[in-house]
């Protein structure tokens, strides 16, 4: 669930395109082109997978100066979907996320690393459950251009991986479980 500090890490990996000037960019959520899951071991025997269905976030790219790019992502803990009634249900409670008292995780990114031609690694604080965290993600531009509808946009993916005792979840579902790896793909429209 902690994950959803991972989409905010999405935005950080717009921090690789190759604009030609400083631009803000609004994640696209209503046209279905971003995700924000998540995956963790279920028991040791096999690997959970789940998603995030309710995410707003916007970033600023600089190609002059990849450092002053920023992003920003909030995430409803609530749309949080693993396929399973039951299973969000508990996800939602006080085991968990407690949506009840933490309706939203935010992603605010602090630093921008680049370590190649088109990665980096985006250093944010995430704040879940209540508590907030510096987190880095592992961040791949994808590419950017005009888009058929007279747009302009740009594509990244990104990686981390948290502890969810770094955020006081306490549910111990064993070692298997200890740590959830965010995964996201984020398509933004330049504004």
């Amino acid at each position: 669930m902690k994950k959803t500090f991972a989409g905010i890490a999405l935005g950080g990996l717009l921090a690789l395109s190759g604009s030609l000037h400083a631009a803000d960019y609004v994640i696209d959520k209503e046209g279905q082109h971003a995700f924000i899951n998540f995956k963790t071991g279920h028991l040791g025997f096999s690997m959970l997978h789940g998603r995030f269905n309710d995410f707003d976030g916007t970033f600023t790219w600089d190609q002059e100066k990849p450092e002053a790019s920023k992003v920003n992502v909030t995430i409803d803990t609530a749309s949080v979907d693993t396929n399973h009634a039951e299973r969000d249900k508990h996800l939602r409670s006080d085991d968990f996320l407690d949506t009840s008292k933490h309706p939203q995780a935010t992603f605010v990114s602090t630093n921008v690393e680049m370590t190649g031609d088109d990665t980096a690694k985006i250093t944010g604080d995430l704040t879940l459950n209540g508590v907030t965290k510096p987190v880095v993600l592992d961040a791949r531009f994808i590419g950017e251009g005009e888009d058929p509808w007279g747009g302009y946009r740009a594509g990244f993916e990104g990686t981390t991986t948290i502890k969810i005792k770094d955020f006081d979840i306490s549910m111990d579902l064993g070692p298997a479980a200890a740590e959830v790896e965010l995964e996201m793909s984020i398509e933004g429209i330049r504004q």
